[in-house]
Order: C-alpha cells, then sequence, then structure tokens
C-alpha cells in the first residue's frame, strides 16, 4: 500500500525542479518559479483523475477534512456523524472548526452502519462523514439517500481509500465533499500532505481562501490581497506537491499490484470456511489496500492474530484493541482530556459518546486487516499466503 516502496527518478526530477527554482513556497515569487506551480499542477491532476471539476491540496489529510468541514459551513454546535472505526483526525478536525463529532456503529462493510444512523440525527445534525477504511467504502446510495431526507452534508474521508470506486465514480467524489490523506504511509504519498474534492464551486472557492488565512488571491500582488472571511494556514509546500505529482501518476499500477497480491492472499483463505470476509457494497470497488477478514469469534481472532505474528507474518492488525483507530481506546475524547478548555456546546455533545457501541464490538471483535504492500515478489506473496493459512488453521 504505502507509495513510498515506489520512490524513484519521478519523484527525484519534481523535487529537482522546485530545489532548482529555490521557491519552496505555493504562492508568489512566480518570476523566480521557472514555470512550475507544484501545488496547482498537483490539483489539476486529482482533479481530472478523481473526475471532479475541483481539488485544493493542503497539509495533511486532517487539514483537508478541517478546511471540507469549515467550507461547508459546519462549525460552533453543528453535528457531524461519524464512525467509531477511524484514525483520531476525523474527530479532531471536527472539533478543530467548534462542532461535534457523534459516533456511530459500523456494520460488516467495517464503515457507517446507514440503519445506526437514523437515532443519531437530532435537529443539531448538518452533516455524515463515513470514513472508508481499509480500502472500501460504506454504502455511499443509502447515506446519500439518508442526507438528501434530512437535508444533511455527505463528506467522504477517503484518506485510506484513495483508487476505489463505487457506482463507477472515484471514491471521494459520490458526496458533496471528498478528502484525501498524502502521508508517508498512504497509497499515494507526499511525505505530509491532503487533498479535497468537489464539484461545487462555493465549496472550492472557499477552499483556496480558508487554506491560506482568507486570501483572496486576486491580482499578482499577494500583501494587496484581501481577506474576505477568516482562514488559517493549510497550504501545501511546493516540495510536498512535487513529490505527490510523481506519485499519483503511479496510482494505477499501484491498484494493479495491489490487487494481484491481495487476491492470491484471498484466494487461499477462501479454504478455510472458519474466515469469512468484510462486505463490499454492491457496485464497489476496493482499493485492495488491505485484506480484512473475519474470525467466527473475538477469542478465534485474538490467537489468530497472534499466531500470524508467529508465522512470521508481519502487517497484520487487530484494530479492537487500538490506541488510534476504534473508539475504545479514544479516553482523551471520551474523557475531553483538553489543553485548552471545550465550549459548553461541545462538553455537553460529547456526552452523548459516553456508551457502548455494541455492534460495532461485535465486528471489530472479530476483524484482522493484512495491510496489502507493493514490493513483494510473486514467490513471497504466494508463500506469505501459505503461512498465513498454516497460522490460522492452527488455531481453528
Amino acid at each position: 500500500m504505502p507509495g513510498f516502496e515506489l520512490f524513484g527518478t519521478e519523484e527525484q526530477k519534481e523535487v529537482q525542479d522546485v530545489l532548482d527554482s529555490g521557491v519552496l513556497m505555493r504562492y508568489g515569487f512566480d518570476p523566480m518559479r521557472n514555470g512550475h506551480h507544484k501545488a496547482l499542477e498537483l490539483e489539476k491532476d486529482l482533479a481530472d483523475k478523481m473526475g471532479t471539476k475541483y481539488a485544493q491540496v493542503v497539509s495533511s489529510g486532517t487539514a483537508a477534512l478541517t478546511v471540507a468541514l469549515a467550507c461547508a459551513g459546519i462549525g460552533s454546535g453543528d453535528e457531524v456523524i461519524m464512525p467509531t472505526f477511524t484514525f483520531v483526525a476525523s474527530f479532531e478536525a471536527i472539533l478543530s472548526v467548534g462542532a461535534i463529532p457523534i459516533l456511530c456503529d459500523i456494520d460488516d462493510t467495517l464503515t457507517l452502519d446507514p440503519k445506526a444512523i437514523e437515532a443519531c440525527i437530532t435537529e443539531n445534525t448538518k452533516a455524515i462523514m463515513p470514513v472508508h477504511m481499509c480500502g472500501s467504502m460504506a454504502d455511499l446510495k443509502a447515506l446519500k439517500s439518508i442526507c438528501e431526507a434530512h437535508n444533511l452534508i455527505l463528506i467522504e474521508d477517503a484518506c485510506q481509500a484513495i483508487g476505489a470506486t463505487y457506482d463507477s465514480k472515484p471514491l471521494g467524489s459520490y458526496g458533496d465533499l471528498g478528502c484525501f490523506s498524502f502521508d508517508y504511509v498512504k497509497t499515494v504519498t507526499c511525505g505530509e500532505g491532503g487533498g479535497i474534492i468537489t464539484n461545487s464551486e462555493i465549496y472550492a472557492d472557499r477552499a483556496h481562501k480558508y487554506q491560506d488565512h482568507g486570501h483572496d488571491h486576486i491580482g499578482n500582488d499577494r500583501g494587496a490581497e484581501t481577506h474576505p472571511f477568516l482562514g488559517y494556514n493549510y497550504r501545501l509546500s511546493e516540495l510536498n506537491a512535487a513529490v505527490g505529482i510523481a506519485q499519483l501518476r503511479k496510482l494505477d499500477n499501484v491498484l494493479s499490484i495491489q490487487e494481484k497480491n491481495y487476491t492470491i492472499l484471498r484466494n487461499a483463505l477462501t479454504a478455510i470456511p472458519e474466515v469469512t470476509f468484510r462486505r463490499v457494497p454492491e457496485t464497489g470497488v476496493e482499493s485492495y489496500a488491505f485484506l480484512n477478514i473475519f474470525l467466527p469469534t473475538e477469542d478465534l481472532s485474538r490467537k489468530t492474530h497472534k499466531a500470524l505474528g508467529a508465522h512470521g507474518i508481519d502487517a497484520c492488525f487487530y484494530w479492537f484493541d487500538n490506541n488510534w483507530h476504534y473508539y475504545k481506546k479514544w479516553e482523551h475524547l471520551l474523557e475531553q482530556k483538553s489543553l485548552g478548555k471545550l465550549s459548553k456546546e461541545i462538553q455537553t455533545g460529547l456526552q452523548k459518546n459516553n456508551k457502548t457501541f455494541h455492534n460495532s464490538d461485535i465486528w471489530m471483535g472479530r476483524t484482522i486487516s493484512c495491510l496489502i504492500k507493493l514490493n513483494w515478489t510473486e514467490k513471497e506473496v504466494e508463500e506469505r499466503a501459505s503461512k498465513m493459512k498454516e497460522a490460522i488453521q492452527s488455531i481453528l
């Protein structure tokens, strides 16, 4: 999965362009650039690749979510429904704009359960934010229907699933706004970076201003630009963008490699009756970044995870005990541990999350996710498949 596995001369060339010009900042210094505007180029490439009218690159996936939320007009006291299984950045971004993250159960897609969402909707709900974890997606058709029925905004967190599609559309392009992470361990990496895509001219216009202190970017004199509204600094540097340009060009090849390696492993495990697989919604095609399996019980899943490690199988994750990705270890959120004083609205709103999520626990307790790497040889994948099968059968 990590794009850094394929770093080569392509990335070096793009970075050298920036170093040769000496302009590492996205804006200004046009006479020195030698025609290179890497962040702008990456935005054009990203929009084209994702089939959207607009794209905005920013400094991280967290920044992408933050800017998307702000551009959607989400702020103080608003509620955003998000899943119990994601990365902490999802709720950090919501909190950063003054809104309240409302946790909701997942189902066998390992993403938001549409059936659980209705109970989470209140008069303060403004958006639903599915997180397409581990290379696959939520049931976006069902979520979109809910959004339309309740006049809500659909924001896709596709940070872990770039390249996957739903209803023949790239993930991120189905909702009102879509977000990506380009951090070091993502399928497309800038080292650090993120991206937002949308077909809304209004959201796109807000995004380019908000991520750069509210600058309107009119004219050639940066010092003379005005500020239509408050913004913050979420810009992406030219160096990071340069890496992303080369990486994005490799996406189709990366997806092909991931699918090949994924298929070998899945075919081997299909022979074990007790092993089942994550459900991919109808019309969905995952990015094959992870192979996600279910064991019959939590106890067997724990033992299997340990057995995989004992058989030399690395990069397999038991998320149920993970500090970063599952709600059970988000005590800093649930206990409201903040350096600064949280608003009364947030303090009160977060109390809604002080409950158990039984259905999520059932699925996560049985889940093991195995990262699909790009630099495995075919022989290594075959050997890995054999060891995985052996490890699982040793428990069952």
